[in-house]
């Protein structure tokens, strides 16, 4: 089966809505501080897709983790089973029109985001529908 092409983005969830954002999705697991709701055009909060709270506290933004942290980060997406509701939903979004991820992260390149649109990529490339792994182009 050919791949779809990917019509992903990341952005801030700081930055204000641009309307070529498409679904704009929040993958952490917390409210980003002091952003407002109204106005945040979040169409999906996907809390299941962030990293576990252990993770993110143990990771804690010090670039000197980042790769460790990304591994650790991985193993925990292809934990997820292929029917968590937030993967279903995102890959809905992913089928129909460009997904914006947003992330509260202040650093723009040593983020969560970054790992997961990465992985997120490999897996449709890959199309694999392994034991524990979100296979994204499941109907």
């Amino acid at each position: 089966m050919a791949t779809p092409h990917l019509d992903l983005r990341i952005r801030r969830a700081y930055d204000p809505p641009e309307a070529d954002d498409g679904t704009r999705i929040l993958i952490d697991r917390l409210w980003p501080r002091g952003l407002r709701k109204e106005g945040a055009r979040i169409d999906h909060w996907l809390k299941e897709l962030a990293p576990s709270t252990a993770l993110r506290v143990w990771f804690g933004h010090a670039p000197e983790r980042f790769a460790a942290f990304s591994a650790r980060y991985e193993a925990e997406l292809d934990s997820l089973p292929d029917q968590t509701h937030d993967l279903l939903i995102l890959r809905d979004a992913l089928r129909s029109e460009r997904v914006t991820l947003l992330f509260a992260a202040h650093d723009p390149d040593i983020n969560h985001a970054r790992v997961l649109d990465d992985w997120l990529r490999r897996h449709l490339q890959r199309g694999r529908s392994g034991e524990g792994t979100a296979d994204l182009e499941q109907t």
